[in-house]
């Protein structure tokens, strides 16, 4: 139980990676505020881990609207009178017609909305919950990049590429920001994750096309959305205290 008496908050906890690491950190004794635009999701996230006598908090929210995210982080505050972990886990490729598109293919308002979509949530929420961390002089935040931000994804667009860069770059900016508050902040770069979202874009693919990407992992096989929350998990716990700065990248091996 490694998370007793810690308030996290977690976003895009409403399916894939954010409801796995939600889910870690609810059966370990954490006390979790999941955000997510569905309703439905949360009220299926909150009523599985009631089943096991984890306790989570709905948050229906726009994660990219400022001041709904500072709605959450004072929720928060004002119930639990603390923030301990935060996993920004809101980001992706498919909010796009064509996730995959070369630079010149790019419209510019894809371009956006993939910068958008990716990075303001994350800046959101670090920007409201560190005040708090900073008064405790403790915090575990941990970032979602992704194996396109080093350049390693030859199915993502430049601007999912740039936007998961971003990521990396801010996380590391903010570990030495906030080192001195003992604030650590970390990140993971997933490969291809079969979450909810991206099932079905894996599924279109041929067996041939489906065989070849297993192949080009050392480990053999695609990420399940465990595998990446397990990681978060152990940089929001104790285990990971003298590690900021950090982005971790769970890949198979995938290089």
């Amino acid at each position: 139980m490694r998370f007793v008496n810690q308030v996290a908050i977690v976003t895009a906890a409403g399916a894939g990676i954010g409801w796995a690491t939600a889910e870690i950190l609810a059966r370990e004794g954490a006390t979790v505020a999941a955000v997510d635009i569905d309703d439905d999701r949360l009220a299926s996230l909150q009523t599985a881990m009631a089943a096991e006598r984890g306790r989570v908090e709905p948050h229906c929210t726009d994660a990219l609207d400022e001041g709904k995210v500072r709605a959450v982080v004072a929720d928060a505050i004002g119930k639990w009178g603390r923030i301990d972990i935060l996993v920004n886990a809101v980001g992706g490729s498919t909010i796009v017609s064509k996730p995959s598109a070369t630079v010149d293919e790019l419209s510019f308002a894809d371009w956006r909305r993939l910068i958008d979509f990716n990075l303001d949530s994350t800046f959101l929420f670090c920007n409201a919950a560190v005040p708090e961390m900073k008064r405790a002089r403790r915090g575990k935040i941990v970032n979602l990049s992704s194996i396109a931000g080093r350049g390693l994804s030859a199915a993502s667009s430049s601007a999912y590429a740039a936007a998961k860069g971003g990521i990396i770059a801010l996380t590391r900016k903010l570990a030495i920001e906030l080192g001195p508050f003992n604030i650590n902040v970390n990140a993971i770069a997933p490969s291809l994750t079969l979450t909810e979202r991206l099932r079905p874009h894996w599924e279109k693919r041929t067996p041939e096309e489906r065989a070849a990407e297993v192949e080009r992992v050392p480990l053999r096989r695609i990420a399940e959305a465990r595998d990446q929350a397990r990681v978060i998990a152990f940089l929001a716990s104790t285990d990971a205290d003298f590690v900021t700065g950090q982005t971790i990248d769970v890949s198979g091996g995938l290089s």
